[in-house]
């Protein structure tokens, strides 16, 4: 089994794959002052109440945009299931060519979106990522990772809209009622 975490600004997506199939998916919260016991209880408790067994896991693969939380997850999978975790770099075989300036600068998320894409579809392929930032990467049909697209994602738009006006509210974001709003919350969303 291999647990894969995706570690973004806002959340954690956590995937247990057995083989191609996928066994279990969660979601926490990311924090950056959540330490490898922490990670480690969260995760066992997921796995227990999706029926997983943690023994099964023999590999761990980190994506991680946050290096604050890097060493608690190296930690917590060492200490949890015994495996030094892969982290996911322009430097790891990727099956992708990174044709970006300096390599160095591309985001762990940006890539394995790439990769995703180009694995699902094939090349040429556009994979857009609706996060924290909207992220638009693009695969050459030679398996290259040319660049993208980074712009501020929804919640940020919502948050700069408040803070940067003087009469205008915070709101969720969700669909509107209608396309046409009649009043400024309505508006907004």
């Amino acid at each position: 089994m291999l647990l894969a975490l995706d570690t973004g600004n806002t959340n954690v997506t956590i995937g247990a794959f057995d083989g191609e199939k996928l066994a279990g998916r969660w979601r926490l919260r990311t924090i950056k002052e959540q330490t490898a016991d922490e990670w480690g209880i969260l995760i066992r408790n997921l796995f227990t109440l999706a029926g997983l067994d943690l023994a099964a896991v023999d590999g761990v693969i980190i994506s991680s945009v946050v290096p604050a939380v890097d060493q608690p997850l190296e930690e917590m999978s060492q200490r949890y299931f015994s495996r030094r975790p892969m982290f996911v770099t322009a430097a790891s075989d990727l099956g992708l060519i990174v044709r970006y300036d300096n390599p160095r600068e591309v985001g762990a998320d940006r890539l394995v979106n790439g990769v995703a894409g180009f694995h699902k579809y094939g090349g040429p392929c556009v994979v857009v990522d609706l996060g924290t930032t909207i992220n638009f990467d693009v695969v050459s049909a030679k398996a290259e990772y040319l660049g993208g697209v980074i712009c501020p994602g929804i919640g940020m738009s919502i948050s700069g809209l408040c803070a940067r006006t003087a009469r205008l509210p915070m709101v969720d974001f969700r669909e509107p009622e209608k396309l046409i709003g009649s009043n400024t919350v309505g508006s907004i969303t």
